[in-house]
């Protein structure tokens, strides 16, 4: 399954959407135990308010032993478990929970946020679909549904989750996302698009959601609507750096130097010691012939990235090109030794050619 897939912005959920821990219900047993009772719930809310876990949860499960059929005391207990990240103890929690009250969709709701935890997708997705009958107008729960059908990689079923999100909520920017990028890694390029422009209409301030466009656009093979729509979310978010490195890496690779140039200039404007930007910028110098700015660029590089060996080789080349070849040597063997730990011996050898050139000279 692809990592970029799973670290996009806002996939995962938080425990912010659980179940709050009110003790509501009515409870049938003698008064002096419900005296107690009250007084270990009020006492345990308090542990939890300090982050005291381990006396809320004592305290939880003295309340527990109490009222055995009151659902929101192990509510309580899954939600305790839950903050201390012990999901295996909150999911037979929540589980009880859900046996004494099968008609409260936010303990279905915990239960699908602890099962995922433990990567039990299938199960949680379960849990998340019974949440969404008892609520469906809820986001929570089909976002929360999305994202275990993601990490399962059942993607034809988590753009059908998205697509219902966003025609409950059509400004809901995680589900555009998501759902475009599932469109994209199945190659239907075009929906993909069309559902970007969709969304850039709903909401036109989002640069995000342009800089996706953009990129959507681009791998269509649609170069000039690409760049419009780069220069629009440049408009939009003019202080966004990865706008102008887009912008940049495009223009340098269709042999815009001055162009790319200029862009990645507002990048180390707007965010200083960017390597992406750094890079660019020395490669443009070498390619220009600038060769002393190149170097300062690639010294700034294997500064800021030490253990990339491309800083080194293009340090050495610009080294090389000034006839300073005792340091074009010494920085080529570190580029050498580097791609060589990372098993890349056709750079390996390359490098190697190069460092024999200049020998012979």
């Amino acid at each position: 399954m692809s990592s970029k897939l799973l670290c996009i912005a806002c996939l995962s959920l938080t425990i912010a959407s659980f179940p709050s821990l009110v003790f509501a219900q009515a409870i049938t047993i003698a008064q002096s135990e419900q005296l107690e009772l009250n007084d270990l719930l009020l006492v345990g809310n308090k542990y939890v308010a300090e982050g005291n876990y381990d006396k809320a949860l004592e305290t939880y499960e003295q309340a527990a032993d109490i009222d055995e059929q009151n659902s929101q005391i192990f509510s309580g207990i899954g939600y305790v478990q839950a903050l201390k990240k012990d999901y295996s103890a909150a999911v037979k929690a929540y589980q009880i929970a859900v046996k004494l009250a099968p008609d409260d969709p936010k303990l279905h709701y915990a239960l699908g946020f602890c099962l995922g935890n433990l990567g039990k997708n299938l199960a949680a997705a379960e849990a998340y679909e019974q949440a969404i009958s008892l609520e469906p107008d809820n986001l929570q729960n089909r976002l929360g549904l999305g994202v275990v059908q993601v990490r399962a990689e059942q993607y034809d079923l988590a753009l059908d989750t998205y697509q219902k999100v966003i025609a409950l909520d059509s400004k809901n920017l995680e589900a555009y996302k998501i759902a475009t990028y599932i469109l994209l890694k199945q190659k239907r390029n075009l929906e993909a698009i069309a559902m970007l422009k969709a969304a850039v209409a709903e909401q036109p301030d989002q640069a995000d959601l342009k800089l996706q466009l953009a990129a959507a656009l681009l791998d269509q093979g649609d170069l000039t609507a690409g760049l419009e729509a780069l220069e629009l979310a440049k408009k939009n978010a003019p202080q966004n750096h990865l706008i102008y490195l887009k912008t940049g890496n495009i223009l340098y690779q269709r042999g815009a130097l001055e162009l790319a140039l200029a862009e990645y200039q507002w990048v180390e404007k707007l965010n200083p010691d960017n390597p992406s930007a750094i890079e660019g910028m020395g490669l443009i110098y070498l390619a220009q012939k600038n060769y002393s700015r190149a170097i300062i660029e690639f010294r700034r590089l294997t500064e800021l990235m030490p253990s990339s060996p491309d800083g080194y080789y293009n340090l050495g080349l610009a080294l090389k090109a000034r006839n300073r070849n005792e340091e074009a040597i010494a920085i080529l063997n570190k580029a050498r030794q580097l791609y060589q730990d990372n098993g890349e011996d056709k750079q390996t050898a390359k490098v190697i050619t190069l460092i024999n050139e200049i020998n012979e000279n």
